[in-house]
């Protein structure tokens, strides 16, 4: 039985999980994962949402791009990293992806009952321009991409680099989906002065 199992635990770490300081990405990613998936019981009641069907112009490639950012899709096609940026580069990188999860949980907790996973009206529903919101329009997706790109510079695989990217976008998609989804629903009086004050995801961006 246990040789049975060893290849399949070995698959399972594998790759960029399995070497170390790189698997301290792995740990950073599983922990943020669990976390945020237990404050998902955590919310108001929805009134309205983004037709699931609507949805698959972000989740397409957000789905597409976690499957190539996994460690198993680099060990399939036998990947070697385009870079190596060495222990003490994987260290900063690694801070900066937590640091980048980290923002998102200011953000998640700032943001309190409006939260959810998906685009959709909170019952109260309004716009929230403090903390983390004051900063960028997005703070969560800003956080995500951030760490996200720390982790594609750390791996440093072609298909890792090809994932962030497309995660990236449909962070980016999602973003302006949700946009047009409360200026609609919260009224553009109320939802469009703080689109033309705060930037979308990059802070401190001027705002035309």
């Amino acid at each position: 039985m246990m040789n049975e199992t060893n290849p399949i635990i070995a698959f399972v770490w594998s790759g960029w999980t399995a070497t170390w300081p790189t698997a301290l990405l792995a740990l950073i990613w599983a922990t943020w994962l669990m976390s945020w998936l237990i404050g998902s019981f955590f919310s108001g009641r929805t009134e309205k949402h983004v037709r699931t069907w609507d949805s698959r112009a972000y989740r397409i490639p957000i789905l597409i791009g976690a499957i190539l950012l996994t460690p198993w899709t680099a060990t399939v096609l036998g990947e070697k990293p385009l870079w190596q940026v060495g222990t003490t580069g994987t260290y900063i990188l690694a801070v900066l992806a937590a640091a980048g999860c980290l923002f998102t949980w200011w953000a998640r907790i700032h943001l309190g009952r409006f939260w959810s996973n998906a685009i959709t009206r909170k019952e109260g529903h309004r716009v929230i321009d403090t903390g983390p919101y004051g900063l960028v329009r997005h703070p969560i997706y800003t956080g995500l991409i951030g760490a996200m790109i720390a982790t594609g510079i750390a791996v440093g695989t072609i298909t890792a680099l090809l994932g962030t990217a497309l995660i990236a976008f449909g962070l980016w998609q999602k973003a302006r989906m949700e946009e047009g989804f409360l200026s609609t629903e919260l009224g553009a009086d109320a939802y469009g002065p703080y689109c033309q004050r705060v930037p979308m995801l990059v802070p401190f961006l001027p705002q035309r």
